[in-house]
């Protein structure tokens, strides 16, 4: 393919040349006009000057410089073009152009925030330390022919990813062609957290369901049969359907929960919230609670805004859970203390913790590993008869995954427990 460079002295016509030198051959002719009047030049020798004057400014002269002309090649490389990097840029999906050695041309801004270590006219296998990545780019380079890779890639979160390799014909800036490698990152993750969750619904959902559904069965059994004109046993039964049946309710409603947590969880919030609202907010509704369970709760937040980049119906469920937990299964301390401190992490950053401390009978240190797992009860049957359904610290755990923070979990028997939410703090404090 022939490429088209741009004008040079040498391809400019003749009379543009012309038009041009103008008033610099007007001005010549002048000056030696009254050079030959005042008898100082014949006009032959002014005729020869004007000559000269006329050749210098007409005739293109061009010196050649070898590095000059590299640098024009390189300016005019189609590949290196700002069309193909606006191209790239513009792609939806992390994109990465190289050239055939395996060279970085251009990148977008997905690309830089998936893989940060790709830098332009570096190696890209350097900067992907993925062995399928690694293979699949080879091959690439080695055939000419498109490769594709699936592989999990670990930080910060499980994400799974499909790589693409495209050789894509390019023309050179001497008419030929050649091939360039296209790599396309394509997202998989949300379609393997929905087979995920399918999978752990079905599971969980017959797992936690069959008891109630079974106490309903036999309880409509009875209704229907011996307590059918029994009102006291009819009025006692329908309690506790209805117990079984809230039950049953919560369950799906912290399932369906937990999977949507879990579908977004590669996808890091980005709209800043203010944690003291939210906290004060689930204070408050919980507060028919605390007083039924004749427990005081006592807010330590500071009066400036606190900023996060969160989700804030995310956020109210993890507050929720934790705070609905100590009022629960700490009653008996009489109070529970929520706090939040601004404080440094182990790697130097600025950290917001929410501190949700009771004063109960504390959890035996054997069960504090496994607290955040589905299901995991350290005493099922107060958990149940408690309303629990053993997903509301998982819940909290996969939120806090979500927002880039963790849950610190400290306990001594006898002594309450104090579980902390943590969380990165905002680079601004501008609300959007």
């Amino acid at each position: 393919m022939a490429i088209d460079a741009p004008s040079s002295p040498n391809a400019q016509p003749w009379s543009d040349r012309l038009r041009h030198s103008t008033i610099i051959l007007i001005a010549a002719a002048l000056a030696l006009s009254v050079v030959v009047s005042l008898g100082e030049l014949s006009a032959l020798h002014a005729a020869l000057v004007f000559l000269c004057v006329a050749a210098a400014a007409l005739i293109p002269w061009r010196l050649h410089d070898p590095a000059a002309s590299r640098d024009d090649v390189r300016r005019i490389n189609p590949v290196e073009s700002a069309a193909v990097a606006a191209v790239v840029a513009g792609m939806p999906d992390p994109a990465v152009l190289l050239d055939r050695a395996g060279r970085v041309i251009h990148l977008n801004a997905a690309a830089a925030q998936l893989a940060p270590a790709l830098r332009r006219n570096e190696l890209a296998q350097f900067a992907l330390r993925s062995p399928e990545i690694i293979t699949a780019l080879r091959e690439a380079i080695a055939t000419t022919e498109p490769r594709r890779a699936t592989y999990l890639d670990h930080v910060p979160v499980d994400r799974w990813l499909e790589l693409m390799i495209t050789p894509v014909p390019v023309p050179t800036s001497f008419g030929g062609a050649d091939k360039c490698m296209l790599m396309t990152f394509h997202d998989q993750t949300p379609l393997r957290r929905v087979e995920e969750m399918r999978a752990d619904f079905v599971a969980n959902a017959s797992h936690e369901l069959r008891t109630p559904l079974a106490a309903l069965s036999g309880f409509i059994d009875t209704l229907q049969g011996q307590a059918k004109d029994d009102p006291k046993a009819r009025e006692r039964f329908l309690g506790i359907m209805h117990n079984q049946a809230t039950r049953m309710a919560r369950l799906i409603d912290d399932l369906l929960s937990l999977s949507r947590v879990e579908l977004s969880a590669h996808v890091r919030p980005d709209t800043l919230v203010d944690l003291l609202p939210i906290i004060r907010q689930v204070a408050d509704g919980l507060e028919p609670l605390a007083r039924e369970r004749q427990v005081e709760v006592e807010t330590h937040l500071p009066d400036a805004p606190v900023m996060i980049a969160g989700d804030r119906e995310e956020l109210l469920r993890l507050f929720e859970n934790l705070i609905e937990n100590a009022l629960k299964y700490g009653a008996s301390g009489g109070r529970v203390i929520v706090s939040l401190t601004q404080t440094a992490a182990t790697d130097g950053t600025q950290e917001i913790r929410v501190m949700v401390r009771d004063f109960g009978p504390g959890i035996a240190p054997e069960h504090l590993p496994r607290l955040t797992e589905r299901f995991y009860r350290v005493d099922v049957g107060d958990s149940r008869s408690q309303g629990g359904t053993g997903l509301g610290l998982s819940l909290v755990k996969h939120i806090l995954n979500r927002h880039r923070g963790r849950l610190l979990i400290e306990s001594v028997p006898r002594q309450g427990a104090t579980f902390t939410a943590c969380f990165p703090q905002a680079k601004t404090q501008a609300v959007p």
